[in-house]
């Protein structure tokens, strides 16, 4: 068996638990309102400005023999780099003012997984932030594309509220199929379990931040960024 299906077979509870999150069943169903849709969005930007500083630190880290990896990690900054923009566009469509998400903080969820990512890169290996990717990528193709679809429905916004969403799942199909590729290269034991331990753990770090979406008072109240007018 593949080391990417043995990933995928090792974190199969944790990622069933994730996308259990209410939450992610409401924006299914299209029951949701658009201080949900804010308040994940803003949490979104709080983790994607991170996706670059944490490619770049990976790439500085990771060991000689796995030059063939820094070359992926390289192309991949490119790819991600400015994402957090389309965050910010996307909650201005929904009436948010762009400076207040940029002055306010990430929930307690949303910081816990951000500190984890950077601990893991820079305390115990670089290999673990791809435990990251298999969460944030893997959790986006599965759902991104029919949440959008089901939320703009439900919500009445335009198309410029989703294109995060949108552009994102499409591009993590692509994302995904690398990924494979490039975890079925890591043959070594330790490497494996490294990477499968950071998976499960980003799992449950994500996954809060979705419950705790459905948590009142555990974050920013979305209010105070929004111009519902």
């Amino acid at each position: 068996m593949s080391f990417y299906q043995q990933l995928q077979d090792r974190t199969a509870t944790q990622r069933a638990e994730l996308l259990a999150a209410p939450i992610l069943g409401r924006a299914l169903r299209g029951a949701i309102r658009r201080a949900d849709y804010v308040a994940f969005l803003t949490e979104a930007y709080h983790h994607v400005r991170h996706t670059v500083p944490l490619l770049m630190a990976v790439g500085a880290r990771l060991a000689d023999d796995k030059a063939w990896l820094r070359a992926a990690v390289v192309e991949y900054i490119g790819e991600e780099f400015g994402h957090e923009e389309w965050v910010l566009d996307d909650l201005v469509a929904c009436g948010v003012d762009r400076d207040a998400v940029r002055r306010s903080t990430p929930g307690p969820a949303t910081e816990l997984m951000v500190a984890y990512a950077y601990d893991t890169v820079q305390r115990v290996n670089p290999l673990g932030f791809f435990g990251m990717v298999q969460v944030l990528e893997g959790t986006s193709v599965a759902i991104a594309h029919n949440a959008a679809s089901a939320m703009q429905q439900a919500l009445g916004l335009p198309d410029a509220a989703f294109s995060y969403l949108r552009s994102h799942g499409a591009l993590d199909q692509d994302h995904v199929a690398l990924f494979e590729g490039l975890m079925n290269r890591i043959e070594a034991p330790a490497e494996q379990a490294l990477i499968i331990h950071a998976a499960g753990m980003f799992y449950r770090l994500y996954g809060d931040i979705f419950r705790s979406l459905d948590a009142p008072a555990t974050l920013s109240d979305p209010a105070q960024v929004v111009s519902w007018t």
